[in-house]
């Protein structure tokens, strides 16, 4: 099998945006995010069937998860000035505003919220949870900041009738 890929992203990859977007900045509408984000989910579900496309999105919210702590975060930081600043910065970028619930670090097991969640807050009742991405996006970035790895795991979201995103994080194989 062929793995090479025609892409291989890295956090430069996003560009020069003050360049690049004089007059617009670094923002846009989240409907123009969630737009891009279901239509993707839309055709790939399509093509590969729902099972697959959420392993897709986990997997590329883990890399993007990854690249977001290597570039963002402060990994020196002990792990309440790690959450500390992680939660400050999704919060600057407009991704959520991050709880964490509980945490155990001798067994490395947390519940993490994130309320105003960029990918599903304010949608209607479904039934699913959404937050695919998420799940990968969290997982990398602790991945990135213990070396170890994460299974997480969303367990409330707003398409389920919550109006919070809550995330089992805990370590894994």
């Amino acid at each position: 099998m062929d793995t090479s890929t025609k892409y291989n992203f890295e956090w430069k990859d996003l560009g020069d945006l003050e360049l690049g977007r004089p007059n617009l900045g670094t923002n846009t509408n989240v409907v123009v995010y969630r737009l891009m984000q279901y239509t993707m989910r839309d055709v790939l579900e399509k093509h590969w069937g729902p099972e697959k496309t959420n392993d897709f999105f986990i997997e590329a919210g883990f890399k993007a998860g990854e690249e977001f702590c290597k570039n963002v975060l402060d990994c020196s930081l002990d792990f309440d000035g790690f959450t500390a600043d992680l939660a400050e910065k999704l919060e600057t970028y407009g991704v959520g505003l991050l709880r964490v619930e509980k945490a155990d670090l001798e067994k490395l097991s947390f519940v993490l919220t994130v309320s105003e969640d960029l990918d599903c807050s304010g949608l209607p009742y479904s039934g699913v949870a959404f937050c695919d991405y998420d799940e990968g996006f969290i997982s990398g970035i602790m991945h990135f900041y213990t070396k170890r790895n994460f299974n997480v795991k969303e367990i409330d979201c707003w398409g389920t009738g919550d109006r919070t995103c809550r995330f089992t994080v805990e370590v894994g194989n």
